[in-house]
């Protein structure tokens, strides 16, 4: 590419946790299970691998909708990880040999074999003009290759080496463009990625077959001129002509700041439209369908040699644990929940009565524009207040602060309702869910954490014919 393209920078946050996703699981040691089977996204296997074992691709297909200009160029950047398999050797000092080890101790740690992956990028750029005119393939090749670095102690003895191979891996993306039929102008990109790598041992180990693959494969589509259509939420217009676009293992959609449509991501895993991290979010922990906090919490309650060995199975791992251990406890303060939406209250203070060092909340509108409001906060509808609804079970009005005898009904799964038959419980709140229906939530009377659990709003929940009005 000839310069980079910013829609793509911008992009690049998010399609990283695209790339690495589950390139390592918490607890990101090498022994445990959740990393014995790897690399779950976006693999593109060898052709004849492919065909001849189980039921995993050789090539993805990416079809989106563009509103092009007279001199519209479509940018594709297409990405992969190149597994790479990392081995441990010992020294014998006297023979001058190296001989491979299951681990190298040094200074207190060690060095375990691990499959690594190195980040590759293929850009490919045409007018669209051209893609009108037929498609555009273009191969790469991905050279194998062998690196050898020695590993020393601290006072500079030598204890072994590691030793880093990859094999080479070749593709082909394939682009190409449909101006479709109407009034609008509509133009279909159409993207294919193979892998192309001229490798074949049908009685080869996945693991094997996945060094001459493309690991969690996404591409990034950009126009200098033009904007693309949301597939996801396509004007009126338009939806005829985005259900005829065909996704094969992919998902595009619309990547960059909200209101942007110049760049799509075309990613293995369901995304939305603008597509963001977390903000609070410290640093990668490849698992993005995650909780931050609680996977920060599993790490802290490691043990050191549980830490130690996932420090030793790869530098990315030996990233998480050090970020963890050394994370303040602000930073840890900042992942315990996060309001992604505020509605105004009324009368707010513009002030911070909290003292010197403490942020003070925004003042916000006394109403949010009802727009603006998302249909699932209570707000939407100002005639459900939970803290002052009722509902009236067996001809009494039931509401917060009324006292109940739980009669939890047969057609519940939850395995703890044979404990809370018969128990007193006192209402907290009555819900109403997007179907019409109540809910009444509750904390056991003889609870000795109930007081805690109000406070953080932990509720157990019962429908209106499973209580009793006292």
């Amino acid at each position: 590419m000839s310069a980079p393209f910013p829609a793509f920078e911008l992009a690049r946050k998010v399609a990283d946790a695209v790339l690495y996703e589950g390139y390592l699981l918490y607890p990101y040691r090498a022994s445990a299970a959740k990393n014995q089977a790897r690399w779950q996204f976006g693999v593109l296997m060898p052709r004849r691998w492919s065909e001849h074992g189980p039921d995993e691709p050789w090539a993805t297909q990416t079809e989106c909708l563009l509103e092009p200009e007279e001199a519209t160029t479509v940018r594709v950047l297409v990405r992969f990880l190149h597994v790479q398999a990392k081995s441990v050797e010992a020294v014998d000092v006297e023979a001058g040999t190296f001989h491979e080890v299951p681990a190298l101790p040094v200074d207190g740690s060690e060095l375990i074999p691990w499959d690594e992956a190195a980040e590759q990028e293929v850009a490919v750029e045409a007018p669209l003009r051209r893609l009108l005119a037929g498609e555009q393939a273009t191969p790469f090749e991905r050279p194998g290759g062998r690196r050898v670095e020695p590993v020393h102690s601290a006072a500079g003895k030598l204890a072994g080496r590691t030793v880093r191979r990859r094999w080479p891996v070749m593709g082909t993306v394939r682009l190409s463009a449909e101006r479709l039929e109407g009034p609008y102008g509509l133009v279909r990109l159409r993207l294919v990625v193979e892998n192309a790598s001229a490798w074949h041992d049908p009685r080869a180990d996945r693991a094997v077959a996945l060094r001459h693959s493309l690991v969690a494969a996404h591409s990034l589509l950009g126009v200098d001129q033009g904007v693309f259509l949301s597939l996801l939420d396509p004007p009126e217009w338009a939806k005829p002509a985005a259900e005829t676009c065909q996704n094969l293992r992919t998902w595009p959609v619309l990547i960059g700041e909200e209101g942007r449509r110049d760049a799509m991501l075309s990613s293995p895993i369901i995304l939305y439209d603008h597509p963001t991290i977390a903000p609070e979010s410290p640093g990668d922990l490849f698992d993005s369908t995650e909780i931050d906090e609680i996977l920060t919490l599993r790490t802290m309650a490691l043990t050191e040699d549980e830490k130690r060995e996932a420090r030793a199975t790869d530098e990315r791992a030996a990233a998480i644990i050090d970020r963890v251990d050394s994370m303040p406890p602000e930073l840890l303060e900042r992942l315990h929940g996060a309001v992604r939406y505020l509605k105004g209250v009324e009368g707010s203070d513009q002030g911070s009565e909290e003292g010197p060092g403490v942020a003070a909340q925004p003042r916000l509108a006394p109403e949010a524009p009802p727009e603006l409001v998302p249909w699932w906060d209570p707000g939407a509808d100002r005639t459900v207040s939970p803290e002052t609804d009722g509902v009236v079970v067996a001809g009494v009005e039931v509401a917060k602060g009324s006292r109940v005898r739980l009669r939890p009904g047969q057609r519940r799964a939850y395995a703890q309702d044979m404990f809370l038959a018969g128990r007193l419980a006192t209402v907290e709140a009555v819900f109403l869910d997007v179907d019409g229906n109540r809910h009444l939530a509750v904390t056991l009377d003889e609870d000795p954490a109930a007081d805690l659990q109000r406070w953080h709003g932990r509720f157990l929940y019962f429908s209106p014919d499973e209580v009793e009005p006292l």
